[in-house]
């Protein structure tokens, strides 16, 4: 059973029904820990070897977050700034996120064909992530495909109940499933 890091960004967690209902689903799950990077660096005093230390204990992490001006909030970048740092994560003697597994998990007020080439955003989810993707890459790590919940400003309770239900199978599986490159890295 690996260890699953879920790293939580939302300035506005109250106000975020589908961000509550999906932490809420896996929150009792065994080896899966969540860090509301939010409440625990409300200043944005991030500490840098406290959350090397997270990351070097689990083999998969997931960047939750809504979408936020086709990125995420400031304090995730700032985190990803400063927690996967050079020599460390990265360049030589970077080597203590290899193999290891990540992606995005994302709620997106816009819908699906929004974020089409013919929608009003004109490129895709996975083109607005390709920084993430690349500094996974960067790290050697195994960047999986983003789980995402489009639509959230107009989704109906049956359809957050099914997405809800899907992110906590996907976690689940992402702990234990014994091959994860069925689930198609793509780096």
């Amino acid at each position: 059973m690996r260890k699953v890091l879920v790293l939580f960004a939302h300035p506005k967690f109250e106000h975020s029904e589908a961000n509550q209902a999906l932490i809420q689903s896996i929150s009792d799950l065994e080896n899966v820990e969540i860090r509301d990077l939010y409440e625990l660096y409300p200043e944005f005093n991030i500490s840098v070897q406290q959350e090397q230390g997270r990351l070097f204990e689990h083999e998969v992490i997931i960047w939750q977050h809504p979408f936020y001006w086709y990125s995420c909030p400031p304090l995730l970048k700032q985190w990803i700034d400063l927690v996967l740092e050079f020599g460390w994560a990265y360049g030589p003697g970077g080597i203590y996120l290899k193999d290891k597994y990540i992606m995005n998990a994302i709620t997106m007020g816009g819908s699906e064909e929004a974020y089409s080439h013919e929608g009003s955003n004109k490129y895709t989810v996975e083109e607005f992530l390709r920084p993430f993707e690349q500094t996974a890459r960067l790290c050697k790590m195994r960047y999986l495909p983003p789980f995402r919940i489009p639509g959230t400003h107009r989704i109906n309770t049956e359809e957050m109940k099914d997405k809800v239900t899907e992110y906590r199978n996907l976690v689940i599986s992402l702990r234990d499933l014994d091959d994860l490159s069925t689930l198609n890295p793509l780096s």
